[in-house]
Order: C-alpha cells, then sequence, then structure tokens
C-alpha cells in the first residue's frame, strides 16, 4: 500500500472546504513546499510556530494543515535568524508543505464554527453572517431501467438529491429513448448504425452548483451507456447559505453562571471575559470564532442572549452593553479545536484501507497569553 499524494490528499480536503468559501483577502491554500509527493503523515495544527515545526520534524511529518496562514503578509525578505525566517528555514530543509485553510475552514460546513457550537452543545443551529448562497441545479438523467437504483444510489451518495433533512430524493416517469449507435460506438444497447428503442426512466434529482461536476462524474460511471444523456437546469429556489458563526440553542436553559462554566470546559480555558449585562438565563447563543468583533450586532439581530468571540475590544463591549448584549471572550486560541476536528475529517475522507497516509493532531499550545 502507498501513501497518498498530497494533491490528492488537498484535493480530498477542499471537497470540504474549497478556498472558494475564503472570503475576499483572506489567504488560503499552499503556503510553503510542494504537495506533488508522497504524503505518509500530515499534522493538523492551528498555527505554525517554530514549535510546531519542531515538533513536525520529530514526528516525521511531511504537511502541515494550519488554519492560520504561516505567510499573510507579503514577505520583503527571509532572514532565516529572526521572525518567520527560521520556520520557513526549516520546513524547507525537512521537505514539509504547509497549507493554511482560513475563513473557508470557519464558513465550511463541519468547520471550525460548527466544531465550536458543537461542542457547546448547540441544537438547531444557523449561519450567523451569512456571506454566499450556493445555487440549485436541477439534473436529469435518461437512464435504462435496470440501473435505475444503480444511478439512484451513486448519485445520492455524490451529494445530489438532499432536501432538509432527506437525502437521495430522486423522482422517476418512464418512457422510451432512441438513438443510433454509430461506426465508432461499443453500445451496451442495440447495434451499430440500427434505430434502438430503449426503455428508460427519465430521473431527476437537485444539486447543488457546487457538488454538480462530483455528481456528473458519478452519473457517467454508474451509467451503463458509453454516452448517458442528462440534462442541467438553473432552478429559481433558495440553496443552501454559508457564512460565518453559528446561532443555537441550548439543550435546555442554564443560568449565566452555569453557561460560564460550560465554555471553559468545553473549550478548556481557564479564564474568560465577560462584559455587558448578565442573563438570568441563556437560552440562545451565538458563537464565532477567531476575532467576531465587528459582527456583534448579527448576534443582537439573532436574539441571541449572549455572543462568544474572541479578541473583543474596548469600545465594542461598550456599545454591545448599550445595546443590551452579553459578551464572552473565551480567546482567540479555541479555535485550536479544530486540530482534532480537522484529522477526524480527513480520516473519513483519505480512505486508510487504500492510502498509508495518516493524520494526526499538533500536541503544541500556540496560546500567545499567560494568566497570573
Amino acid at each position: 500500500m502507498k501513501p497518498a499524494n498530497g494533491q490528492a490528499v488537498i484535493q480530498a480536503f477542499e471537497q470540504w472546504a474549497p478556498k472558494s468559501l475564503a472570503l475576499e483577502g483572506d489567504k488560503a491554500g499552499l503556503m510553503l513546499g510542494t504537495l506533488n509527493k508522497p504524503v505518509r503523515q500530515v499534522m493538523t495544527a492551528l498555527d505554525v510556530s517554530e514549535e510546531v515545526v519542531d515538533e513536525a520534524v520529530r514526528k516525521n511529518v511531511d504537511l502541515i494543515i494550519a488554519h492560520h496562514p504561516l505567510i499573510f503578509k507579503p514577505l520583503k525578505q527571509i532572514e532565516t535568524s529572526r521572525g518567520q525566517g527560521p520556520i520557513i528555514e526549516k520546513c524547507i530543509k525537512h521537505d514539509i508543505a504547509v497549507y493554511a485553510a482560513h475563513t473557508n475552514l470557519d464558513i465550511a460546513g463541519g468547520g471550525v464554527n460548527d466544531m465550536l457550537a458543537e461542542a457547546l452543545g448547540l441544537e438547531h443551529t444557523e449561519v450567523l453572517v451569512p456571506t454566499q448562497e450556493i445555487p440549485l441545479k436541477k439534473l436529469t438523467a435518461f437512464v435504462p431501467e435496470d440501473h435505475v437504483e444503480t444511478v439512484r444510489q451513486a448519485l445520492g451518495d455524490a451529494g445530489a438529491g438532499h432536501i432538509g433533512d432527506y437525502s437521495h430524493c430522486t423522482f422517476t416517469a418512464g418512457g422510451t429513448g432512441t438513438f443510433i449507435p454509430g461506426d465508432n460506438t461499443d453500445p451496451y444497447l442495440g447495434t451499430q448504425g440500427k434505430m434502438e428503442y430503449a426503455a428508460e426512466k427519465r430521473m431527476e434529482t437537485i444539486v447543488p452548483e457546487n457538488m454538480l461536476p462530483r455528481v456528473i462524474k458519478a452519473l457517467e460511471k454508474a451509467h451503463p451507456y458509453e454516452e448517458p444523456a442528462y440534462d442541467v437546469y438553473p432552478l429559481d429556489l433558495k440553496g443552501e447559505i454559508l457564512g460565518l458563526g453559528r446561532a443555537g440553542y441550548m439543550k435546555k436553559p442554564v443560568s449565566f453562571e452555569t453557561f460560564i462554566e460550560n465554555v471553559k470546559e468545553a473549550f478548556d480555558v481557564s479564564h474568560i471575559r465577560t462584559a455587558g449585562p448578565e442573563p438570568k438565563e441563556v437560552r440562545k447563543v451565538a458563537i464565532l470564532g477567531g476575532d467576531g468583533n465587528k459582527y456583534w450586532n448579527y448576534a443582537l439581530r439573532k436574539g441571541a442572549d449572549v455572543y462568544i468571540t474572541g479578541d473583543l475590544y474596548y469600545h465594542v463591549a461598550q456599545d454591545a452593553a448599550l445595546e443590551g448584549l452579553s459578551m464572552i471572550d473565551p480567546g482567540h486560541h479555541i479555535e485550536k479545536i479544530m486540530k482534532k476536528g480537522v484529522k477526524r475529517k480527513m480520516e473519513t475522507l483519505v480512505d486508510p484501507a487504500k492510502y498509508e497516509t495518516t493524520f494526526i493532531a499538533s500536541d503544541v499550545s500556540t496560546e500567545p497569553f499567560r494568566f497570573k
């Protein structure tokens, strides 16, 4: 069994958190090194510090998938004795590639903000700050009757036919397909040069636009014809809303004091900052990992009892308090939750039975603050 190629690993990752989800101006993608190599060991990290790279060297890591970009501003020079220089030098010397997934990993379904909401036990979550909507398409395929179930399963498994909490949704109707196989064909049905009448089913399903290439590939693989016939139509329906942060509900209301302890335990922090009025009970919660200062109004509009985010600014705390919003700052570093979360996700995306590639989460804490 061989290790996966680095390109294949990142292609699998980007099926989950494509770079197209990232906010404008954000830095996402390959930061350093090459992906055109075998990758046996992949490490997930929040930041790429020198201590993290030393850990990667000790553990024979070939690729680091980080949340915070190693290179965010253009480098004017690389001095290997200071700043980012030693980090870059060590990565190059030990052939360690660095890939960053920043706001695209925040926005992706099951990404950082969903991980944070899940850790708090929030239910019925929705996007806090919408950033884009994925258009929906109608895919219509014409399938011979004896392959209907095979094709239906393949389309659903590839991501088509999701309506709410239902998957593999299709509609089929019978009919007759006609075609004349050409001289250079090897037809599943019929004879070259003669009209063929085939009992077929018209199968319709709904597909998010970003999944369409994968779904069509699955259709072509499952369909028995050399040239499957299908149509794609735009739909005037509301697609999936993607964005930053999440708002959701506690399973049952809890006191503010109890909620504070829940936050500390969920995110493994010893201290937090709070601002604004303290609600008698906490039922609805808004959360946005990282620096969410400019989005506090979204939490207010959602009717959240509390808004959790990092790097809380002095005047933002004052303004939110004037509007009656309670805020909790557990620190930017709670995004460390992505280390184990991305590891688990990648283990489902890269088949361990097919590739000799393993995923590990960094053990190094990159929290820059110390509490006395």
